[in-house]
């Protein structure tokens, strides 16, 4: 018999259309209650667990660039751990997913950890999709903190509107990327949303919506899980930089441009 975590993650969440609406018209949203705390403590203790035995990087923070300051990155965790895979397959939040984008279903780019040491830096702003070479804007990450995560830990914020802007989508993160886009986004003048999130949020954002977020200044890590959905059907598009290339060879291996996105570490999710 599937146990209350389990049905926790694959039971249909009550999305509405003013959930829908909000995503579409200002590229993210944020969920309430999406997850319960007893589900989070479970599979958040084993993605921290594979975090602690995966992790790559132990330079000293002073050692480290803006990028290797914001945290520590773990991918693909669901290939390595059954635990994890069983979040990261979660049919309640692929079919968020899928309902937010407006498609009939949802495969996976790729899962990954994303956690801001105590005394970690500030993650600049960026647009996850000029990393992926995607044939049509039908993508979108969920984000989803293992703790409440107050303004102190650096919870995600996000430009509203920006999934529409297109100055800097051609920046990788980084200081540049930080300044640059500031820049563009406050002489757009378009809003910017920060606030803490409580136990059980979630948000999803869109692969071209610009979002950063500050430093942890706690005692405490910022644990955060996510996972990438892209539309069933998307296809691969012809990479504009050399980090689209790596993308290619790494996420969707074996695969060309204008292929599918349906190699075997892209599952279907919902």
């Amino acid at each position: 018999m599937p146990d209350s975590n389990t049905i926790d993650l694959n039971s249909p969440y009550q999305l509405n259309e003013a959930h829908i609406k909000s995503f579409r018209e200002r590229g993210f949203v944020k969920l309430e209650n999406v997850l319960s705390p007893a589900t989070i403590a479970h599979y958040g203790a084993a993605i921290t667990d594979a975090v602690k035995r995966l992790n790559s990087m132990h330079k000293p923070m002073s050692e480290r660039n803006t990028y290797q300051k914001a945290f520590l990155q773990v991918m693909n965790i669901w290939q390595k751990d059954p635990i994890v895979r069983e979040f990261s397959f979660s049919k309640r939040l692929g079919r968020i997913a899928a309902k937010l984008l407006g498609v009939k279903g949802v495969r996976m780019y790729h899962d990954q950890a994303l956690y801001k040491e105590p005394g970690g830096g500030f993650t600049p702003w960026h647009a996850d999709q000029y990393y992926w070479p995607l044939s049509n804007a039908n993508s979108v990450t969920a984000w989803v903190p293992l703790q409440a995560t107050p303004i102190e830990m650096g919870p995600l914020a996000f430009s509203v509107g920006s999934h529409r802007f297109e100055s800097g989508r051609d920046l990788e993160i980084s200081d540049e990327s930080e300044q640059k886009i500031q820049h563009a986004l406050a002489a757009k003048k378009l809003p910017l949303d920060e606030g803490p999130f409580d136990l059980g949020d979630v948000s999803f954002h869109y692969g071209w919506t610009f979002h950063r977020a500050g430093p942890n200044t706690t005692p405490h890590p910022r644990a955060v899980m996510t996972v990438i959905y892209i539309e069933d059907g998307i296809r691969v598009a012809e990479p504009t930089n050399k980090n689209q290339i790596d993308d290619i060879n790494k996420w969707m291996p074996g695969l060309k441009p204008g292929d599918l996105v349906a190699s075997e570490l892209n599952p279907v999710i919902y």
